[in-house]
């Protein structure tokens, strides 16, 4: 059986204030030619259709056009599950009447694990489609007052998926989840990937997913396998950051064979437009050759530059940001600098390098001075505006 398995298309995705439905509506045109191609026997998306619970019309179009093309127009089932971004009850609604024409989708977890069930020559293939859930819903659903984290959650759900599995058919696990070796952190992460919980409790641990010939994963960006490679995230289709800029966007060709061993190949997207850095003084970059990249500009010019944005447009008119490579430096020893990023910088840093940046001078002691007073002066203020508000709701 071949499977295509995709992630986290993220519809509706607004990036530095642009949207990326275009380009994501271009992206899923390559998608779509590939499954007219290769003719899969299912296509797996393994949650995260959606940027947000409530998404823009174009992206509910984009997906509406996407999935009639693949299940009705090219008779490919589509397998899917609600990702954190996504409405688990608007992706839910109206899933009983579309599995009857090839669309299983499952947006609300519910004690019912029956699993989606396929054919091929040699036999069954059961799809266990599992959406994201915070801890306390499968708590509640399963009445199981032990769970507490994400990797208690998803022990449980295995639990009661492996108790009436069927030992001669071969298993697929589709679920939306951070995934890591023995439930602890690892690097492939992004800026774009919104925080499952805080403190380590979203990790959940890989070993969980050794029952299943395959594991479908989505929520982390980056394409690549944990513990073994039959433990997959698909990563997204775009760039969704400057984070991702070394990613190799695309999705996974999945086959298993009778016995239920699996071979994977990577298919790579070319997006319409890349997303990536560029570094260089004004003058240089405005000798570049004319681009429609999403780029984000490193200058190093040593002194001020005034409306640099409106000149770097003239060459990259979708520039996202520009920042002074001069002024995100800190003295951190004798012999060398270290940069720091300015959302890391204290108030009286950031301030250092403005008034540097726009006097071509450190400031004086007694104008730091004179900033921490007002800064002190209008924290005072918004606290009190604070207070106020809460007096009133109160």
């Amino acid at each position: 059986m071949k499977l295509f398995h995709t992630a986290d298309w993220h519809l509706g995705k607004l990036v530095q204030g642009v949207y990326m439905t275009e380009d994501q509506d271009y992206i899923l045109r390559q998608f779509i030619q590939a499954v007219e191609k290769e003719k899969p026997d299912a296509v797996i998306i393994a949650g995260d259709l959606y940027d947000r619970a409530v998404p823009p019309t174009e992206a509910v179009h984009l997906l509406d056009e996407a999935l009639e093309t693949i299940v009705l127009k090219l008779k490919t089932p589509v397998l899917a599950v609600a990702g954190n971004h996504d409405s688990p009850s608007r992706l839910n609604f109206g899933s009983g009447i579309m599995q009857n024409n090839g669309f299983h989708i499952v947006g609300n977890f519910t004690s019912d694990l029956h699993p989606v069930i396929f054919n091929d020559e040699h036999g069954e293939v059961h799809f266990h489609l599992v959406p994201y859930c915070d801890p306390s819903t499968v708590r509640n659903v399963l009445n199981d007052e032990t769970i507490r984290t994400h990797n208690d959650a998803t022990a449980k759900i295995v639990e009661h998926i492996k108790a009436n599995m069927d030992p001669e058919s071969r298993h697929v696990f589709v679920g939306h989840a951070f995934v890591t070796p023995y439930g602890e952190e690892e690097e492939n992460t992004s800026e774009s990937e919104r925080p499952l919980s805080i403190g380590g409790s979203e990790y959940v641990d890989a070993r969980h997913f050794s029952a299943f010939h395959y594991t479908a994963l989505g929520h982390l960006h980056q394409a690549h396998y944990v513990s073994n490679e039959t433990i997959r995230y698909a990563g997204s289709i775009l760039k969704f950051s400057i984070s991702e800029e070394h990613h190799k966007k695309g999705f996974h060709v999945v086959e298993l064979d009778e016995h239920g061993n699996v071979t994977v190949e990577k298919r790579l997207l070319t997006p319409s437009r890349d997303m990536r850095t560029v570094e260089g003084s004004l003058e240089e970059i405005m000798t570049h050759p004319l681009s429609e990249d999403y780029v984000f500009v490193r200058l190093t010019d040593e002194t001020a530059v005034l409306s640099p944005m409106e000149k770097i447009r003239s060459v990259y008119p979708n520039a996202m940001h520009v920042e002074r490579e001069n002024y995100l430096h800190t003295p951190s020893s004798a012999d060398g600098e270290t940069r720091v990023e300015r959302t890391e910088m204290s108030d009286m840093e950031l301030f250092q390098a403005f008034y540097k940046e726009v006097k071509g001078q450190e400031a004086t002691e007694e104008t730091e001075v004179i900033f921490k007073e007002v800064l002190d002066e209008l924290l005072k203020e918004s606290n009190e505006t604070e207070k106020q508000k809460d007096y009133v709701t109160n």
